[in-house]
């Protein structure tokens, strides 16, 4: 399977960093991409829109120092998130400051432009898209998309419904551009199981709120250390778009998580009053459990990377030992 070549040896483990509204912020991508995976932030996180252009240069000359200072282990690309859903009314703005910044990989998100592919090909860089089936996946390959990331069940946020077995053989069977896999991958044997069902990466969001950089209230990483995957509802009650959320911030909220309203009678997301989605309602995926303490970035990608790197070697020998029984 593919991994392009601005990746390829760039990488300490084959992971992506998520973008999170609010949480993702500079201090954040600039930790993860020195740690050695791919750090991204959403457009969006950066406001007024002119503080993008701010962000883009802090982040690029922080790397920049860093790659000099370590020429022998060079920080992983960057990323950066652009919705391009039509309600969204920066998306030319922020495209056009990506194109000025040359931004190495834009993920793109809620819709798939054309144009938008052609900007970020037209400097060389990378276009992933995200996707939960199969038919908006088939289209973001039609217009030209690098990779794909599978977004599956027990992700974060706005996840899907498919189990992720599914969701990657399915597009293995005919994609053959760089896949990652999205859904409660929080430690290393997860990123090593995801490749050994046909991803190039992990796509991994939840376990980064709980870092020291992440742009997250104190109470949301408690949140994130203390629960499991018994602690995260899937509803569509908050945005009108079924996503993960942390029982607790609902219950923080004045909710019941077991009994919420009819997603038909609510507009939380676009109302003046009522808890809002990322603000109140906290979103974190089904890995969690995976997360004990709030630690710097930098030691939960060295605790994965030992992770996968045992993990490879059990794979390995188990394998041997099965193929010496037959």
């Amino acid at each position: 399977m593919p991994m392009p070549d601005s990746l390829a040896g760039r990488l300490r483990l084959p992971v992506i960093a998520a973008p999170m509204f609010i949480v993702s912020q500079p201090a954040l991508v600039k930790a993860q991409c020195k740690a050695g995976i791919v750090g991204s932030f959403p457009a969006l996180n950066a406001r007024p829109q002119a503080v993008l252009d701010e962000w883009l240069s802090e982040i690029e000359e922080d790397l920049a120092a860093h790659d000099r200072a370590n020429p022998a282990r060079p920080a992983a690309p960057f990323a950066v998130n652009l919705i391009v859903h039509k309600s969204n009314d920066r998306v030319e703005a922020d495209l056009a400051t990506c194109v000025a910044h040359k931004v190495p990989i834009v993920i793109t998100s809620m819709g798939v432009r054309k144009e938008v592919m052609e900007a970020v090909h037209g400097y060389g860089g990378l276009v992933f898209h995200d996707v939960v089936n199969l038919k908006f996946a088939r289209k973001a390959a039609e217009f030209g998309a690098d990779g794909l990331i599978a977004v599956a069940a027990g992700a974060g946020g706005h996840a899907g419904a498919l189990s992720p077995f599914a969701l990657i053989q399915e597009l293995r069977s005919w994609f053959h551009g760089a896949l990652a896999l999205s859904g409660a991958i929080a430690t290393g044997r997860s990123v090593l199981a995801a490749q050994a069902m046909g991803a190039d990466l992990a796509y991994v969001g939840s376990a980064f709120i709980a870092t020291e950089e992440a742009n997250a209230a104190p109470e949301y990483k408690a949140m994130i250390t203390a629960g499991a995957a018994d602690d995260i509802i899937y509803t569509p009650v908050f945005s009108g778009v079924p996503a993960n959320y942390l029982k607790p911030s609902i219950v923080a909220a004045g909710l019941d998580p077991d009994n919420l309203p009819d997603p038909a009678k609510t507009n939380y997301g676009g109302s003046a009053t009522g808890p809002k989605p990322w603000k109140d309602v906290w979103g974190a995926g089904q890995g969690i459990g995976a997360v004990s303490a709030v630690v710097p970035a930098a030691e939960l990608v060295a605790r994965m990377a030992r992770e996968y790197l045992s993990a490879r070697d059990e794979m390995l020998q188990a394998a041997a030992g099965w193929e010496a029984a037959q």
